[in-house]
């Protein structure tokens, strides 16, 4: 059993050229912010060059543009970088599954395949334990008094996802979850004592 103490979670976030890598969609900009106890350690972001141009259809949701990227760093100049970051943390996202293809995608690009983490998912610990109206981040984030300014890039979202992050652990820790073991079962199963959200970001 894992103390949730000692876990190093590494909260991350990425903007992307479309919605799935199977359709061609590329990574456009990463940001992490790895965090254990509450205490920050280090955070990294950086917008990447897709390679690819930007829909304007994304491009309104992010706002990031083909000329902000044009020379920014490709994935395979990041990636060393990335993994050394997430090195012997719990990967920590809101819809963690949408991230990780495109981590995977970009990465077995490169030659190589993307570690296998340990993954929290707020989006699974809201909807198995939470009554907020609806599941998004910013909604959630609102919900717990959390400012959502810059919602859609990739620190800003990071950064939501983190606090978010420990709002749940503080009340899932009133309710006896105290190990990341038990965390985890609780992204699949609603646990018995615990209602996400009862308790704003003090």
């Amino acid at each position: 059993m894992i103390d949730l103490h000692e876990v190093k979670f590494a909260c991350l976030d990425t903007e992307t050229t479309g919605l799935s890598p199977a359709a061609g969609g590329k990574i456009c900009e990463v940001a992490v912010s790895v965090s254990q106890n509450g205490q920050k350690l280090e955070e990294f972001s950086t917008l990447l060059n897709p390679g690819i141009p930007m829909h304007p259809d994304v491009v309104a949701i992010h706002g990031i543009t083909n000329e902000m990227v044009r020379t920014a760093p490709a994935f395979a100049d990041v990636l060393p970088r990335l993994l050394a970051l997430l090195d012997g943390c719990v990967l920590v996202a809101h819809n963690a599954e949408f991230d990780l293809g495109f981590l995977r995608a970009e990465t077995e690009a490169c030659g190589l395949r993307l570690p296998e983490y340990p993954v929290v998912d707020t989006l699974k610990l809201a909807r198995k334990n939470g009554r907020f109206q609806r599941n998004n981040l910013g909604v959630i984030a609102a919900a717990l008094g959390i400012d959502a300014a810059g919602a859609h890039r990739a620190m800003a979202d990071v950064r939501m996802t983190e606090k978010v992050l420990y709002c749940f652990l503080n009340d899932f820790a009133r309710g006896g979850v105290n190990c990341l073991e038990d965390l985890q079962k609780c992204q699949f199963k609603r646990h018995e004592s615990v209602v996400l959200g009862l308790t704003p970001l003090a």
